[in-house]
């Protein structure tokens, strides 16, 4: 979903689960993308580079800047005046950069961030040296980003798979295997597929729920529009699933649960889920696009076999920002309430943040329901009268009622800032909701 739109539109530490590069310490500083692709004299690169550098925290987009020597101006924002070509757009953090046309065996390349308004945010990368050789043969195959065990974590019940793209290519196909592929490298499908899909853009969100225990495999492959391979497939990724262990905790919801934000960025990236930022453990069974009553549907299914002590429940807004009434997103919840007390769970409900229906009519064309606040304020009120209940509804409203760009650049989707806060709240009354 989230990148799908935009397409079609064309870190921790071991106790407190802080991500590599908090918003913190990024703010403290001009945001600078650095490269994770190097290409020197002992390491060319051939005519087809993939480029890749680090996310940046709040960045819709990229640009690529090619440049004939070292820029006048860096650390700064414009471009230089010794660009080589137009400056490339890429809304995940690589590229690759198709170079046959230049003769030269020595180029430069920098990256900087963009809003989603093509605004720079922060400065320029350093230039890298880009040195090429017509004899690298380097094969045509996307590079996964995917990482679904990050730091040893379980797996989202939900996997989102995420890959740079490669030229040429039309649109993607994914495959998951419960083996690992006996044709690396190949063109064709493994004969331990299990499971296929194909997308546009460079992410592909699983509608099934990887719930079995095991070991799981996954590639990606492009396919050009009269559906012939692009390349070969990518490498393979694997990600473990464990079930049967037991959770301490689990969060079930819709997209704002799953994960993702800032329009261009996906639950496989773990800065923007607020899992990340709790200071305890949680499984994550969000699930994209749910309706509360589709979220009350799947407890069965996703819920009882981790059986966690604690369930985190944020549903309701894709219903409420339709047109489904208060009442009938209330019986969900009270369905809810009461499937995990039959299940000895403890349900803690979360109140619903706003909306900022003109953000999301910008960005997604979204409409929303003209009595969407009255609907949301019936719900909250609710999950006020309840047992078990974290408000994190006030903490995410700005003067105007609404979610506030800083925290939403969609005005759906909280963003890094949307999340923490979401954590923030979450820690702040842990011990009260999980008292005896």
């Amino acid at each position: 979903m989230l990148r799908f739109f935009l397409v079609l539109l064309f870190l921790f530490s071991q106790s407190l689960y802080i991500p590599a590069l908090p918003a913190a310490q990024a703010a403290a500083e001009p945001l600078k993308p650095s490269a994770t692709a190097f290409y020197t004299a002992k390491n060319p690169a051939g005519k087809r580079p993939m480029l890749t550098w680090n996310s940046v925290p709040g960045a819709v987009s990229y640009e690529i800047e090619l440049l004939s020597r070292l820029p006048e101006n860096p650390n700064g924002v414009l471009p230089s005046r010794y660009e080589i070509t137009p400056l490339r757009t890429a809304y995940a953090p690589g590229y690759q950069a198709d170079l046959s046309a230049i003769l030269s065996d020595r180029v430069y390349w920098r990256v900087r961030a963009l809003d989603y308004d093509k605004n720079p945010i922060g400065v320029f990368s350093d230039a890298q040296e880009l040195v090429l050789s017509n004899t690298v043969r380097q094969p045509l195959k996307p590079l996964i980003t995917s990482d679904l065990n990050w730091q040893n974590r379980p797996a989202p019940l939900y996997p989102v798979y995420a890959w740079i793209p490669i030229s040429a290519t039309t649109r993607y196909e994914v495959e998951l295997l419960r083996r690992p592929p006996e044709n690396p490298n190949g063109t064709e499908p493994s004969v331990y597929r299990i499971w296929s899909k194909q997308v546009t853009g460079f992410d592909c969100y699983d509608e099934a729920p990887r719930i079995t225990p095991g070991t799981y495999y996954w590639r990606v492959r492009g396919i050009d529009a009269a559906g012939n391979p692009v390349g070969v497939f990518s490498g393979t990724a694997s990600f473990t699933v464990e079930p049967n262990r037991g959770a301490y905790a689990a969060t079930l919801g819709d997209s704002i649960t799953h994960g993702g934000g800032d329009i261009s960025h996906h639950p496989a990236d773990w800065e923007y889920g607020y899992q990340t930022y709790l200071s305890f453990p949680a499984v994550n069974l969000g699930k994209s696009g749910d309706t509360s009553a589709q979220i009350a549907d799947r407890f069965s299914r996703d819920v009882l076999p981790y059986q966690p002590k604690y369930l985190l429940i944020l549903a309701g807004t894709n219903s409420l920002r339709g047109n489904v009434p208060a009442t009938e997103v209330i019986k969900d919840l009270i369905s809810l309430r009461s499937q995990c007390q039959a299940a000895g769970i403890r349900p803690i409900f979360l109140t619903l943040p706003p909306l900022r229906p003109e953000a999301m009519q910008r960005v997604f064309q979204a409409e929303t329901a003209p009595d969407w606040q009255s609907k949301f304020n019936r719900v909250n009120e609710f999950i006020r009268h309840q047992d078990y209940y974290i408000d994190i509804a006030p903490a995410l409203t700005g003067p105007d009622g609404l979610l506030p760009d800083y925290y939403s650049v969609d005005g759906l989707h909280p963003g890094i800032a949307g999340k923490q806060k979401i954590a923030q709240l979450i820690n702040e009354n842990w011990a009260r909701v999980t008292a005896p």
